[in-house]
């Protein structure tokens, strides 16, 4: 059964966990600030209680997308085998100073560095997927790493809930750190290897589908001078400030503003979670399917202005939380498009300087983190004006996409025309 499929085994399966872990790490603060007796024992309180609770996820989303640049030079040097060790190991280190934290200046540097060291991940994933998948199915190959993206969180949130009630809040930093140790790094030193050509367990038949290139394959230009590439990249500047500033606040805006108890919290964040799983999941097949991501992109966008909106005016507060679940699943929806642009815009030699350069775009999610945060507190915690801030910007991620619709739809009909047809 595994005949000719091993690459799912040895590449796709400890990525999907690489991710499913490092995203609770990342993204479980939000759960965890939801604790009162975390926001007090880090002394958490006042009158700008939610603008240092922001401040949380801002240094850890400023360092993390900072390092992102270095370290698709360092993966492309060094490797993402040896890379992704290193990272699965000082990020267990900083987990554990994180719940031996007394004090929210500690709490702050452990966020720092745990950001330095998930820099790394969107290149690594990045430089795997180039090296290990055919062209025809990297859509599906990105879905699976993309999946342990969100399902991660969608699991950790009722996991991180269930620690918090029945221990402390330090517990949830120990036993995470445990999960990387003892079930993601083990993964990655057995299991992977840079490239196909280097695993002593992977098949000639194997290798040389992997290593199959298009009919009308040609050289392609350097990423960088691909005008495509930077709109992308913009366009991922405004989907990180949308995503972090709806799924850092969401269990917050739950409990705070719409009055949700912690379990039924847990679970909308769960299913929120679970939306942008679909979303990766149905965007990958279509991308595959109908070869127009850019399309797929400004219609997330589209889709995610409409959820806010609905949001703000829905009179349910349950409508009114799945709404804002909803985006966030859109958005992951526009995360995974991304990714696929950065293989398709690059080679298998630069995959990890694209996907470091890209990730850099994770540096406006943190500053969304920390204003909506400050408005919050501004607004007497009211997400009203917060909510609307995001709206404005979703809406100028649908017009930033429109600029590679042209390119994109006479890419697709070239692509149609039988080779004989083509006039040169």
């Amino acid at each position: 059964m595994l005949k000719g499929n091993k690459r799912w085994i040895y590449i796709a399966m400890p990525i999907f966990f690489f991710w499913f872990f490092g995203q609770i790490d990342k993204l479980g603060i939000s759960i965890i600030q939801t604790d009162q007796r975390f926001l007090h024992d880090l002394g958490i309180t006042g009158e700008d209680k939610n603008a240092k609770i922001g401040m949380i996820t801002f240094v850890f989303t400023i360092s993390y997308a900072l390092s992102n640049i270095f370290w698709g030079f360092i993966i492309d040097k060094l490797g993402a085998r040896k890379t992704g060790i290193f990272g699965l190991i000082a990020w267990a280190i900083t987990m554990i100073i994180g719940g031996l934290s007394t004090s929210y200046e500690i709490f702050i540097v452990s966020r720092v560095i745990l950001g330095i060291g998930e820099g790394m991940m969107i290149p690594i994933c990045s430089k795997f997927i180039s090296n290990w998948f055919n062209y025809r199915e990297i859509g599906r190959a990105q879905s699976s790493w993309l999946s342990g993206n969100y399902l991660g969180p969608a699991c950790g949130a009722v996991i991180l809930t269930i620690i918090i009630a029945n221990f402390h809040w330090q517990a949830a930093f120990f036993i995470l750190a445990a999960f990387n140790i003892f079930i993601v790094l083990p993964m990655f030193i057995f299991l992977t290897r840079d490239t196909p050509e280097e695993h002593p367990r992977l098949g000639k038949e194997e290798l040389t589908f992997i290593r199959q290139v298009p009919v009308d394959s040609t050289k392609k230009q350097n990423f960088s001078q691909d005008f495509r590439y930077w709109i992308v990249w913009f366009g991922m500047l405004i989907a990180s400030f949308l995503f972090f500033g709806i799924s850092v606040w969401l269990p917050t805006y739950l409990v705070g503003a719409k009055g949700f108890s912690r379990e039924a919290m847990t679970g909308i964040t769960s299913l929120s979670w679970l939306f942008a799983l679909g979303f990766v999941l149905i965007c990958g097949y279509l991308a595959d399917k109908t070869k127009r991501p850019s399309l797929l992109a400004t219609i997330l966008f589209v889709l995610t202005t409409l959820f806010l909106t609905a949001a703000i005016f829905s009179p349910l507060p349950v409508m009114a939380g799945v709404c804002m679940g909803l985006a966030m699943g859109a958005q992951g929806g526009v995360f995974h498009l991304s990714n696929l642009f950065i293989v398709k815009f690059s080679t298998p030699e630069t995959a990890g300087r694209a996907a470091g350069l890209m990730g850099f775009t994770n540096i406006l999610g943190g500053f969304a983190s920390y204003i909506m945060g400050w408005m919050v507190d501004i607004a007497d915690g009211s997400f009203g004006p917060s909510i609307v801030m995001l709206i404005i910007t979703a809406a100028l991620g649908f017009i930033t996409y429109l600029f590679t619709l042209k390119k994109e739809a006479a890419e697709v009909r070239l692509a149609n025309i039988p080779p004989d047809h083509i006039v040169v």
